[in-house]
């Protein structure tokens, strides 16, 4: 609708779209935000983060229609099993896992799977709480907030070894009532080629998978999961970081979102991932295997970008 605008300027309008969508999501939360910071009730507490999930799946859904009137970008949707896809339910809880290329990724994201599952649910670093509004959103939603501590830090201060993954197994334990979309974008932060040369990775389009975070997930709450939903996402017209600036301007024409689903093998559920070495070492194993596979679909992917694709493998609208 948009699209005829100069990139400068319809970048803006996006900001502008976003940020009021925001502001005004926001907004509407505030009486039950304060309300849920105020009530000690813990299930009065819970109906209440459900009202408030409700409101944020109508901002994602309001920022998908802004996605679709100022881009023109072309998402194609590489489902492996279409009759999984279209079973997914919000009614069941999934544990999602992806390779990270752009702050691009969580808007794209919430746009496929929005009203498909439950409302997807991000482990956060502890400093983001001090977002503008975002922040304290996150928490009204139960947003997970993870303090991550460097090697260097913990040499020097041994007591805070272990914390991070005990916030992560609290705040599953509170996931098993309701159900619950985690994800994880298992690489840690998003791909560059000076990360990945520093890194040393063995894969050509990814970093390295840092597993401890799903294994957490999985030991904590393994037997409430229904499937583990492996996405792997690209923009083919674009060489990686891609900028989220240049996302707004729509200077990205092109995204292909692969899905493919596992069921949650049964010999990870319910171990305990700090404790169990052999248990950690498979699961580091089990990953490390995902992401060669993931490796191999991305050069896939790429090689195959200038290829015309019908109509029925692209979507527009999800």
């Amino acid at each position: 609708m948009l699209h005829f605008l100069p990139a400068p300027m319809r970048g803006a309008i996006a900001l502008l779209l976003y940020t009021i969508n925001t502001t005004g999501c926001f907004l509407t939360m505030t009486p039950l935000i304060l309300l849920k910071v105020i009530i000690p009730h813990d299930e009065t507490r819970n109906y209440l983060t459900i009202f408030l999930m409700k409101l944020g799946t109508a901002w994602v859904t309001i920022n998908s229609y802004i996605l679709k009137i100022t881009q023109r970008m072309k998402i194609r949707l590489d489902i492996e099993d279409k009759d999984e896809f279209n079973n997914f339910s919000t009614r069941k809880s999934y544990l999602v896992i992806s390779n990270h290329r752009s702050w691009a990724d969580i808007l794209l994201l919430q746009h496929v799977f929005n009203r498909r599952i439950p409302f997807l649910k991000f482990f956060l670093k502890k400093e983001l709480i001090w977002v503008p509004l975002l922040g304290v959103a996150w928490w009204a939603l139960d947003f997970p907030f993870m303090k991550r501590y460097s090697k260097e830090y913990l040499k020097k201060h041994p007591e805070r070894k272990g914390k991070d993954i005990e916030t992560t197994r609290k705040y599953c334990e509170r996931f098993k009532y309701s159900p619950i979309s985690v994800i994880n974008f298992l690489e840690g932060t998003r791909f560059d080629y000076k990360k990945h040369e520093q890194q040393q990775s063995p894969f050509r389009h990814l970093l390295k998978p840092r597993a401890g975070g799903i294994g957490i997930v999985l030991s904590s709450m393994g037997e409430n999961l229904s499937k583990i939903v492996d996405v792997t996402i690209i923009y083919p017209e674009n060489n990686p970081p891609v900028d989220f600036w240049d996302f707004l301007k729509g200077k990205i024409p092109a995204a292909v979102v692969n899905i493919r689903s596992y069921p949650i093998p049964e010999k990870f559920a319910g171990k305990n991932y700090e404790k169990d070495a052999a248990f950690k070492k498979d699961f580091q194993d089990w990953i490390n295997k995902i992401w060669e596979e993931k490796d191999e679909r991305i050069e896939a992917l790429i090689s195959h970008q200038g290829e015309q694709q019908s109509p029925s493998d692209t979507h527009t609208k999800v």
